[in-house]
């Protein structure tokens, strides 16, 4: 969808433009600024801009909530992405001009971290999101992860129908194959695209990775036999083939649903930490300085 291939030029860039006015006037006004002490938050620049940084704060984490719950005639989901790229890189160079570069072991600081790792998070989010529809192959662009399943589930019962004639040991492996596949597993076979498969071979059960190791069994088996048993080998190795390609499928499709469902984990509650630490600091500012 325009989502993932448009919103860095949405509307022309407009927020490209925004985030570029916002960062070259607080750069401008950094530079030519001449405060009695050195630079940092307490100064009027220092207030100036950490105020603007926590309105964009504020702002970008409003966006947050608005780009997956959005009402017509608010915008659209592609521009909230706009706005959420370029403020939140032009909130780094605000930030940072209104911390006057000061750092230490403070509630301050640690506002200014979290900042750092919400951002930087966010654009992995954001491209992780974009690069999700590239990263599926033309097979899985045209079907969901039901329809690759359903799929799966028609070939294995084609695979059985056909190795109903084959010799016994043909038969064997299909149907151990088939039974003892796994797709999916725990949060981190998910995560790693792990394969479990295994497949009950010469009276032992081995693993399957991929299903290669079924395969290359009916491949040498191919050496064994002739005419009609051979052809007939040959279309069961091209299902077979077929199937292995949409478990492959399936489990990259899941792996990419991991990495975007471990990013919400870690990016909506370090936003929430980074807003109670944002408040701290001014509470702090506020009442103590």
């Amino acid at each position: 969808m325009a989502l993932h291939t448009s919103f860095l030029t949405h509307a022309r860039g407009r927020y490209l433009w925004v985030a570029l006015l916002v960062a070259l006037g607080s750069g401008i006004a950094y530079v030519v600024n001449d405060p009695v002490e050195p630079a940092n938050g307490g100064t009027p620049l220092g207030y100036t801009l950490g105020t603007i940084g926590a309105l964009l704060i504020l702002w970008l984490a409003y966006l947050g909530k608005r780009k997956r719950n959005f009402v017509r005639g608010w915008g659209t989901v592609r521009g909230w992405v706009s706005a959420h790229v370029y403020l939140g890189t032009a909130l780094l160079i605000v930030a940072t001009l209104h911390t006057g570069f000061q750092f230490g072991m403070n509630i301050h600081t640690l506002a200014y971290v979290l900042m750092v790792l919400v951002i930087f998070s966010g654009i992995f989010g954001v491209f992780a999101y974009r690069a999700y529809p590239s990263a599926r192959n033309d097979l899985k662009k045209q079907n969901s992860l039901d329809d690759l399943f359903h799929q799966i589930e028609e070939l294995e019962a084609q695979l059985t129908r056909m190795a109903v004639n084959s010799p016994e040991d043909i038969r064997s492996i299909i149907k151990s194959s088939i039974d003892r596949t796994e797709v999916g597993g725990g949060f981190f076979d998910q995560l790693l695209a792990r394969d479990n498969s295994v497949v009950e071979l010469e009276g032992a059960v081995r693993k399957n990775i991929n299903q290669e190791l079924a395969l290359d069994y009916l491949l040498s088996r191919g050496k064994d036999l002739k005419g009609e048993e051979l052809t007939a080998l040959n279309e069961l190795i091209r299902v077979f083939n077929s199937r292995k390609g949409l478990l492959d499928a399936v489990r990259n499709d899941i792996k990419m649903l991991a990495v975007l469902q471990v990013w919400l984990y870690i990016h909506v509650p370090m936003t929430f930490a980074l807003i109670s630490a944002l408040l701290a600091h001014i509470f702090s500012v506020f009442v103590y300085w």
